[in-house]
């Protein structure tokens, strides 16, 4: 449903943007924001689901997210479309975290693991191409107002279903703590800074623009602030250093944050240049569209059947390269492009890329922490996600927009070129430093970490032996 609401509403967007007057500085707005919000909220939610359970979180996140796709269908103006929609991404950033985290604390390290994430990443192309599907529908035949409607009956099916299907799974002798002061600085610093770079370019004077100006500088500082917090006062950061230390985190965690950006410029200005550019109907464009839903579905569960035969690393190349050949071909592509020649293929890449780094990511971040962090992984995947996503939409719009003299096709292009730099350097992070082998078999962290300490412990016991025998003799 997170993916039903971004992709549909991209498809839909030029739709709205006629029939609520949306001008065209703010036309990236409704999109980005929702994004956005998510992003910013989706570690001190995490946090909520290792303290008080993912069941009740992820529940309550539906709810949050049906009322509000509700209220967004009766939008009178882009004001109210624009609030309704930043609102709308509390609901996410409830239900995707506290979802990862219960599948995380459920399954073990192995081909069973493997193939229930890859079955997890399987719903993202069905809910995917379902908004796009919906959002084509909709926009072409009867009220675009009826995208959202279609989407609340979906979610009251979902909600439903979670509610009597969704184990119990907290533990009341959980120590974890809410971090208040990591989420003070944390948040409104995420949330300044990236609209100061979504807004730039569609602001008067653009960087030097007063409130752009004071707007980054105090997200700026907010975010140095939460980086003394979570290092050297929070007693419990909402984003610990050591998860950093794990082997090939840093380099990962990086690639992710460029990779899914690409995907948000990809998702948002492909649609633009399909209908803006080349003239297609919404409900064509649809078509279009339809090989990343069944490329998804299938790469999704194939993938959880090879993930244990095939180095993580392998896969990751892979899915940047998918990146890279998908947004280069939307970079060249010529006036009058041969559909199966220029746009399928560009579609598979998108499809192949999305895919194997979500299910890769998930697996490999989800093993690497304890059950009671397990909330905190799906925040840190989905933060990646989201805030890349609203992140680089920020300055592609900026290149859009500053380039938009020279026409929209020439404008748009240049947002695939700068994909395709971020693309470029995510390969090479992934290529040179990430090392991740098959997700195979293995122990869980909590019984990885006890073995290390039996295993300490007979060495001291050992040395204690050793060390009397001397003294014996």
């Amino acid at each position: 449903m997170a993916e039903y609401f971004i992709s549909g509403f991209n498809i839909i967007l030029p739709v709205l943007s006629r029939e609520l007057d949306i001008p065209a500085a703010s036309q990236t707005w409704p999109s980005s924001v929702f994004s956005l919000v998510t992003g910013a909220l989706l570690l001190p939610v995490g946090r909520l689901a290792d303290i008080y359970g993912g069941r009740p979180v992820f529940v309550i996140g539906l709810v949050w997210f049906l009322v509000w796709s509700l209220i967004g269908a009766f939008s009178q103006n882009y004001v109210m479309l624009i609030v309704c929609r930043a609102i709308q991404g509390l609901g996410p950033a409830g239900f995707l975290p506290a979802g990862i985290g219960l599948l995380g604390r459920i399954y073990r390290p192995g081909p069973r693991k493997n193939l229930i994430f890859s079955l997890y990443g399987a719903c993202a192309p069905i809910g995917f191409f379902g908004g796009i599907f919906f959002a084509g529908l909709s926009g072409q035949y009867i009220s675009w107002r009826w995208y959202f409607w279609i989407g609340t009956i979906l979610l009251g099916l979902v909600l439903a279903a979670a509610w009597w299907t969704v184990p119990h799974d907290h533990n009341p002798s959980s120590n974890v703590k809410m971090d208040w002061w990591g989420t003070l600085t944390i948040v409104p610093g995420l949330l300044l800074t990236v609209f100061a770079i979504t807004d730039a370019g569609h602001a008067p004077n653009g960087w030097a623009t007063s409130y752009i100006t004071a707007t980054i500088i105090i997200g700026g500082l907010l975010l140095l602030c939460a980086v003394y917090v979570e290092g050297w006062v929070a007693d419990a950061p909402l984003l610990p250093f050591d998860l950093f230390r794990i082997k090939n985190m840093v380099p990962l965690v990086t690639s992710l944050f460029f990779t899914y950006g690409v995907f948000g410029i990809y998702l948002l200005y492909a649609s633009f240049y399909i209908e803006n550019v080349l003239g297609a109907s919404a409900l064509q464009t649809t078509a279009w569209f339809a090989p990343m839903a069944a490329g998804g579905l299938i790469l999704a569960t194939v993938g959880g059947l090879v993930l244990h035969l095939l180095p993580g690393t392998a896969m990751l190349i892979i899915s940047s390269c998918g990146f890279l050949v998908s947004t280069l071909l939307f970079a060249f592509m010529p006036d009058s492009p041969n559909y199966w020649a220029w746009i399928f293929p560009a579609m598979i890449g998108a499809t192949v890329a999305g895919d194997i780094t979500y299910s890769v990511s998930n697996i490999f971040i989800t093993t690497s922490v304890s059950k009671d962090r397990q909330g905190l992984a799906g925040a840190l995947i989905n933060s990646l996600l989201f805030l890349g996503i609203s992140f680089f939409l920020g300055f592609a719009d900026f290149a859009v927009a500053s380039t938009a003299d020279q026409g929209m096709k020439k404008s748009y292009k240049v947002a695939f070129w700068f994909a395709a730099g971020c693309s470029g350097l995510a390969f090479v992070l992934v290529a040179g430093f990430v090392r991740i082998g098959k997700a195979k078999s293995d122990l869980t962290f909590e019984e990885r970490i006890e073995l290390e300490s039996e295993l300490a412990a007979d060495v001291r016991r050992e040395q204690m032996t050793g060390t009397s025998r001397g003294s014996d003799g």
